[in-house]
């Protein structure tokens, strides 16, 4: 035993979340790594905490993994758990999740929104690849034509060495994705009103206005939050801006593009697309997206699924174990950041 885990002091753990949730992001593999100096009340998550067994529970819990679905920590939940002390979220937002009451309780809350943002930003990267190499386009001109099909004649300019990708938003994502770009030749830019020029140095990129970065780049990647200040901040202009044979990605939130304008642009049939996010989610069946052959949908697929999921957990407990040792948090959340986070 390490000195640490010799001074660790015991934590009761409880789960909440969704029906179904449970065994998808915390399966028994999982729930197996939570051992002393944590206790696991039950391997069964609350989900509703209205109930005699939810309470009975909220009652001895101190630190709370929760997950998807999961009903809105208010005071009514928080006045069950009088010895709560950690929220520990194995997803991303918190905003339907966790009421202002925990903060002002001084519960400390933190987010696996890093680890969700790991296969955003690896699908992101596969996406820039293949649209610089033009792969889609040329597979889908083979199964076309069922011949002989020449890449270069098609697109002269096809390679991913030297090419500008364009990064909107330095978000967890965003930056993963900048990391990711690194062992390529590519020339990398950002736009965030947020970053300054040193900081953007740091990460190995340029920073620039966003109207440079789309009508210069040969991929355009959206990775900013969704808050109200960014509906529609991708509008018709910046579509209009983007430069003949652009190819655009959007994994952040359809709400921040002008579906309607990025159609337009897409009929004229000199940009492409690959759309994993949309507004409303699952569109009309009429779309005009469906049918254009310059966009690549995707049923939003980036963020976590299968296997992946179990990283979600693996952030959370770790979190956990962080809270027994007397540790900072990893990925703790502030009140004050939820006004800038998805």
């Amino acid at each position: 035993m390490s000195p640490a885990e010799a001074t660790a002091r015991p934590l009761n753990v409880a789960l909440a979340m969704g029906p179904g949730v449970g065994r998808r992001v915390f399966p028994p593999q999982r729930l197996a790594t939570v051992t002393e100096p944590l206790r696991l009340l039950s391997p069964e998550p609350i989900t509703d905490f209205s109930t005699p067994e939810a309470r009975r529970l909220l009652a001895e819990t101190e630190v709370l993994l929760t997950g998807w679905g999961c009903r809105m920590i208010d005071g009514a939940v928080l006045a069950a758990a009088p010895r709560l002390q950690y929220v520990l979220h194995a997803a991303g937002s918190l905003k339907h999740h966790v009421g202002a009451e925990c903060w002002e309780r001084g519960i400390q809350v933190s987010t696996a929104a890093d680890a969700n943002a790991i296969p955003v930003a690896e699908y992101t990267l596969a996406m820039i690849l293949l649209a610089n190499k033009r792969v889609l386009q040329i597979g889908r001109e083979l199964h076309r034509t069922r011949a002989a099909v020449d890449p270069e004649k098609l697109f002269p300019d096809l390679g991913n060495y030297g090419k500008r990708v364009g990064i909107i938003g330095a978000s967890k994502i965003g930056r993963h994705v900048i990391r990711l770009l690194e062992p390529y030749e590519l020339e990398v830019v950002l736009a965030d009103p947020f970053v300054t020029p040193d900081q953007a140095a740091a990460l190995g990129v340029e920073l620039v206005g966003l109207d440079e970065l789309v009508a210069s780049s040969d991929v355009v990647s959206l990775h900013a939050p969704s808050l109200p200040a960014t509906r529609n901040m991708i509008d018709a202009g910046l579509i209009a801006r983007l430069r003949p044979g652009a190819t655009f990605i959007n994994t952040s939130r359809g709400e921040l593009v002008d579906q309607d304008a990025l159609l337009r642009r897409l009929e004229e049939g000199d940009v492409f697309a690959v759309l994993d996010v949309t507004t409303p989610w699952v569109l009309p069946a009429d779309s005009g997206f469906y049918t254009n052959p310059n966009v690549l949908l995707t049923p939003h697929v980036a963020g976590s699924l299968g296997t992946e999921l179990e990283r979600l957990a693996a952030s959370a407990i770790d979190e956990a174990y962080r809270a027994a040792r007397g540790e900072a948090l990893r990925y703790e959340v502030k009140a004050e950041e939820l006004a800038f986070t998805a």
